[in-house]
């Protein structure tokens, strides 16, 4: 249990609250960038994200957390990938949450293994994205989605690949914080047409 409240601690001060973020005020204006490959910790999960996004998440940072002792990693926000289409139901939606690892990190111990068996090491390819701050609740996304897509076409480019969200500032895992003021960036892989 004592383990549980000081994970929750984390993620509190992870999502919650924590750094300044204001130099990402300039994303509130979509944009292209170069997004360098990342190496991350990964854990699949299918269903409705209000009901596994704090499994996913608490499962990588309790790992995150043991790997960290062995390893010089700084924390980071977390991130999602959505590999599906907007037509399927929500309780059949895959997540794909990741944490960004150090390169030193080879394998997953033992341990981590038994406990999270859907961890995995991966590397995250990028390249060019298009990326757009969301500032509010998750369900309020959408009007910030097709400003992102209508940029995308615009600026000559389509997207390649699934929709991303990197969780800047959240819910934490015991309050639920104000969604007004949570802050995601909504990013796709694009290449040129």
């Amino acid at each position: 249990m004592k383990s549980k409240s000081i994970l929750g601690l984390i993620i509190i001060s992870l999502m919650g609250c924590g750094p300044d973020l204001s130099h990402y005020d300039s994303l509130v204006k979509p944009q292209i960038v170069t997004k360098s490959s990342q190496k991350m910790l990964t854990y699949e999960i299918t269903g409705d994200p209000n009901e596994t996004a704090e499994i996913a998440i608490g499962a990588l940072y309790s790992a995150f957390y043991k790997l960290k002792k062995d390893h010089k990693m700084n924390s980071s926000p977390p991130i999602a990938r959505w590999p599906i289409t907007a037509d399927t139901p929500r309780d059949e939606w895959i997540g794909i949450f990741g944490l960004p690892i150090s390169d030193s990190v080879t394998e997953l111990p033992d341990d981590i293994l038994e406990k999270y068996p859907q961890l995995k090491i991966d590397n995250w390819e990028y390249g060019e994205v298009a990326e757009i701050l969301h500032i509010g609740s998750y369900s309020t996304e959408h009007a910030n989605m097709v400003k992102l897509i209508n940029f995308i076409d615009k600026s000559g480019y389509e997207i390649a690949g699934a929709h991303e969200e990197e969780y800047l500032k959240g819910p934490g895992m015991f309050f639920k914080g104000n969604p007004k003021k949570y802050k995601t960036i909504l990013r796709y892989p694009v290449q040129e047409k």
